[in-house]
């Protein structure tokens, strides 16, 4: 089931896009620091996508894990993997927005106000030594898990195609090289070009609307992908595709509403 994919693909053209037009605005704004203020800090522009971009990949796992377990054809290991991923994900949306404490004005309980080192209602930030457990832990699982996923395992797998057919046993699936090459390249600029001491959110941001387009690649239109995808026939997939390059850009649109909504808010506050 495979689908030839290039950087002119709607969805990856698409989300190549976006991470390029946010990387630009960064070093654009580097002058300004409400502009960069907007655009990085809590309930920034960066920090919206991220949550609407996991919340959609996480509907979407879930969607796939139904379907295939509406056909009957898929073992229930895969199920497990799909449901546990889009769990897992649904996790990293809530705790991006701190289980929506800020908008609801929650204050925090005893507990993370003493313990997370940012007061907020979130594990990610929870005080681990003189860090938190994402820049101690998980920042380094992530680095790994990308470079083995988006780096590593595709080149393998152009000489011992067995560790492809091995990862799409599991429920996974990987990623177009061309996809993860303008990837990594971004996060890596964004390291070098952009000053501001939260600019490691970029990157993330980067990661998420890479894996909202690759999830559907994959799983829906079949992009060098083996397995069966939910759409199949060619005109179908060009349709989806171009509709789904759409959500892409009205989710960034919807991020800076919400990242001025947010400073709105926080101005009437004071």
């Amino acid at each position: 089931m495979s689908l030839k994919s290039s950087y002119t693909h709607p969805v990856l053209a698409t989300a190549i896009g976006v991470n390029l037009l946010i990387l630009i605005a960064a070093v654009a704004f580097s002058g300004n620091p409400a502009a960069m203020a907007q655009l990085l800090t809590e309930d920034g522009v960066i920090e919206w996508l991220q949550f609407l971009c996991f919340t959609v990949i996480s509907a979407m796992l879930f969607y796939v894990g139904a379907r295939r377990w509406g056909r009957g054809d898929t073992s229930a290991f895969e199920l497990l993997v799909l449901f546990g991923l889009g769990g897992l994900v649904a996790l990293a949306a809530l705790e991006e927005i701190s289980w929506f404490q800020r908008i609801l004005n929650v204050a925090s309980p005893e507990y993370f106000a003493k313990n997370n080192r940012q007061a907020e209602t979130n594990i990610h930030n929870l005080a681990l030594g003189s860090a938190s457990l994402h820049k101690t832990v998980l920042l380094k699982l992530i680095f790994l898990t990308g470079i083995t996923h988006n780096l590593i395992l595709p080149l393998v797998a152009r000489w011992k195609p067995g560790v492809k057919h091995w990862v799409e046993s599991m429920g996974l699936y990987l990623p177009p090289l061309k996809a993860s090459i303008a990837y990594l390249v971004l996060v890596a600029l964004s390291h070098l070009v952009v000053e501001h001491e939260r600019k490691g959110e970029l990157g993330e941001t980067f990661g998420a609307v890479h894996y909202l387009a690759t999830v559907f690649g994959a799983y829906f239109i079949g992009m060098e992908y083996g397995k069966k995808p939910l759409f199949g026939d060619h005109e179908t997939r060009r349709g989806v595709s171009a509709l789904f390059a759409m959500l892409v850009a009205f989710l960034l649109l919807v991020s800076w509403l919400l990242s001025a909504g947010a400073g709105a808010m926080a101005a009437a506050a004071r």
